[in-house]
């Protein structure tokens, strides 16, 4: 029996906005200095940014990144991160127990996202600050000269304005492990208060308020209903997160399946939403923020390392092809629930949980999760298709019961379609029949298959392309059109398609 994929490029379930595809950098580990900062290096550029991670970063096509945290937000001071670096002063980060130099803080991020050609997505301090240490540093970023902060920016060697639109109100504020955990009427109080602030400056901003830091906390759904139940008609988007990892799971299947556990947090989360939207009589329909997501296996890659050590190495996981099939499900789910996700930021980009390994005076190279990612991000951009998919095979799964073995999804930029398919099917070969409606002719101009023998293989400074796509053979489409594949099994595929007339 053949699974069949049927897509209707005529029909759009909605546009996908591009900053689904979003990343994250914390001071955290060696995410910045070693990762994206390291003075000295043989490709550092004159701003001490190095230049192999920067050509990553572009081929990952990230259009917003995240910053500065993460844990580390809820106790920084972001005074210490400006000025002249050498009257920055050094602080105790508690949340991950090093020493922050500073010597890398807001005008070195705003600097290196203009090279990497990417917006910012900035936290504030709601932890151990509040509202005025919030409004204030978006004087710093937003206001013109002629004001304090402003002149401040200016003093500081940058006069004009980085018109930062994009604001989160703290970071998983109700986490124990919070610097300045706060109750759910605590917090949603005052990010109601801080947001109400900020608008009287700029009513354009893009505010995100915090939900709760993932499905399995005590209040998780009931956390966000209280938050929003202050601040809904004040913030634009609630933020989710979510880890996951092989060893919380019973098989190998097990695992594979767990995309699932994203897809119904979405759900839930925003069941919640529309909860309070009707309840409170709003208009506006709040949006998600999924913006921590990725595998981490905590067990193994915690944040362990010499008290108060100056940027050690932390979570730096090394991550499998099986990681790389569970990234790819994630990313569907995203795709599918995109009509009411504006933002996503995998977690994180450099050498922390991260696509982009690097090491201190050396090379760069791809973990086996850059590549769906990379993938996704250049190509499913547009609108989301309608699909109907049919014939898949289940596994049982101890966790999630029986589990698809065969996931697709479609998007359409422009005549262009792209088809993203996983087979998480571990013991034979699938046959697949993708079919077109309509009267157009399709013809296939790229097909990349991402496979690996061993599940557990992972790449590395010497073995860089272990896991990595290739091109695959593909027939072409019938007179019917319809195109017959055979997926390998455990592979993640990416088909663009294009009118037969196109050029």
């Amino acid at each position: 029996m053949s699974t069949r994929l049927r897509i209707f490029p005529d029909l759009v379930q909605n546009p996908i906005d591009p900053r689904l595809y979003g990343s994250f950098i914390e001071h955290l580990g060696r995410a910045v200095y070693t990762g994206l900062y390291e003075p000295g290096h043989p490709t550092a550029d004159a701003q001490g940014f190095r230049r192999d991670v920067l050509d990553l970063v572009r081929e990952l096509n990230v259009p917003m990144v995240r910053y500065p945290g993460g844990n580390f937000v809820s106790a920084y001071d972001w005074e210490d991160g400006v000025g002249p670096r050498a009257q920055r002063p050094c602080r105790l980060d508690y949340a991950w127990g090093v020493t922050e130099t500073n010597q890398f803080g807001t005008n070195e991020f705003m600097a290196w996202c203009k090279v990497a050609g990417t917006a910012p997505m900035m936290a504030f301090n709601l932890g151990t600050r509040g509202l005025d240490a919030a409004r204030q540093l978006v004087e710093y970023c937003n206001a013109s000269i002629g004001t304090k902060f402003g002149d401040q920016r200016k003093a500081h060697g940058f006069a004009d304005p980085y018109n930062v639109r994009t604001w989160c109100l703290g970071n998983e504020m109700d986490g124990p492990w919070q610097t300045g955990r706060k109750t759910a009427d605590e917090y949603g109080r005052l990010a109601n208060e801080t947001a109400n602030a900020l608008r009287q400056f700029d009513p354009a901003l893009e505010l995100i308020a915090c939900g709760s830091s993932g499905p399995a906390m005590p209040a998780f759904a009931e956390w966000e209903r209280v938050v929003l139940e202050h601040c809904y008609g004040q913030v634009d988007a609630l933020s989710i997160h979510l880890y996951v990892c092989e060893a919380g799971y019973k098989s190998l299947a097990d695992y594979l399946a767990c995309p699932v556990v994203m897809e119904n947090q979405m759900r839930d989360v925003l069941a919640a939403c529309d909860f309070v939207k009707a309840k409170q009589r709003h208009k506006k329909t709040m949006m998600l923020s999924f913006d921590e997501w990725n595998v981490w296996d905590m067990a193994r890659f915690g944040a362990k390392c010499e008290r108060w050590a100056e940027a050690p190495p932390q979570l730096e996981q090394l991550y499998t092809f099986a990681d790389a099939l569970v990234v790819g499900g994630m990313l569907l789910a995203l795709l599918r629930q995109s009509g009411r996700v504006r933002y996503a930021c995998l977690a994180q980009l450099v050498n922390v949980i991260a696509p982009i390994m690097t090491a201190p005076g050396g090379g760069a190279w791809r973990q086996t999760i850059f590549h769906p990612f990379a993938q996704a991000s250049r190509h499913g951009r547009g609108a989301l298709l309608f699909t109907h998919l049919t014939g898949s095979t289940h596994t049982d799964t101890p966790t999630h019961g029986p589990s698809p073995d065969i996931e697709a999804v479609a998007t359409r930029d422009g005549d262009q379609v792209a088809v993203f398919i996983l087979h998480r099917g571990q013991a034979t070969p699938a046959a697949f029949i993708l079919e077109v409606e309509g009267s157009t002719r399709w013809r296939v101009i790229e097909h990349q298959l991402l496979a690996a023998p061993d599940p557990h293989a992972c790449n590395g400074p010497d073995q860089a392309e272990t896991v990595a796509p290739r091109c695959a053979p593909t027939p072409s489409f019938a007179a019917d059109n319809t195109l017959a594949l055979t997926l390998p099994p455990l592979s993640w595929h990416l088909l663009r398609l294009a009118p037969e007339n196109a050029t």
